[in-house]
């Protein structure tokens, strides 16, 4: 993957369960870099649930999902790790392995039921999860008297902005970070906040992660 690319991954490694027709689906979701990392974590979380009916999988390596794989592992072909792959790649989710655990609880679903379930499992598990947008954001600081900062703190947080430090001296210096194409109308904004230009430098630019809201826009 490009280190100078945008995009969106879960937040943390972590898990979700559903119960469908008494069939329990535990979807088991990781961030991962390579295919060894992913390929350890399939094995891993396999072997977690060896007891299982089904351990299916799939994983999307790169911006472009230049390196994907599943599994259906037992099930009918097309059924299982397909649908978690498509279901990663609508998402728009980078980077990430998934493992969906079935104990079958003694009523099949058929060809859809099985599809459906395997597709919810991994959606499902990903926004109880939380979905984060991996984005490069310039470091902006500035100055500002006491007496303005409530004004611009109330700003700040309408904005939404992401102030990573706040020092108090002879004045408060406040360290934020904005996406590269918010510069310009951030700084016009606070401009016209403080009645002219605030005092501010450019620091470095690095990648945050930022959290994403189930059914916002993420791109």
């Amino acid at each position: 993957m490009s280190k100078e690319a945008d995009f969106l991954t879960i937040k943390e490694n972590g898990q979700h369960e559903l119960v469908i027709k008494k069939s329990r689906f535990i979807a088991t979701l990781a961030r991962v870099q390579d295919e060894e990392e992913a390929r350890d974590f399939i094995a891993a979380t396999s072997k977690k649930y060896h007891d299982a009916t089904h351990n299916t999988y799939a994983y999307t390596l790169g911006i472009n999902d230049d390196r994907v794989k599943s599994s259906d592992n037992g099930e009918p072909a097309g059924t299982a790790g397909v649908p978690e792959l498509k279901t990663l790649q609508l998402m728009g989710l980078k980077n990430v392995a998934v493992v969906v655990t079935r104990y079958f609880g003694g009523i099949k679903l058929g060809a859809g039921g099985l599809i459906r379930a395997y597709s919810s499992s991994v959606s499902e598990a990903a926004e109880a999860i939380g979905i984060v947008k991996r984005v490069k954001q310039q470091e902006l600081i500035f100055s500002i008297p006491y007496n303005r900062y409530d004004k611009v703190d109330h700003f700040l947080k309408e904005k939404e902005v992401f102030v990573d430090g706040t020092e108090y001296g002879v004045n408060i210096t406040i360290s934020i970070y904005l996406d590269l194409d918010q510069i310009d109308p951030f700084i016009s904004d606070l401009t016209e906040l403080l009645n002219g230009e605030p005092d501010l430098i450019k620091g470095d630019q690095r990648y945050n992660e930022i959290p994403v809201k189930s059914g916002e826009k993420r791109f």
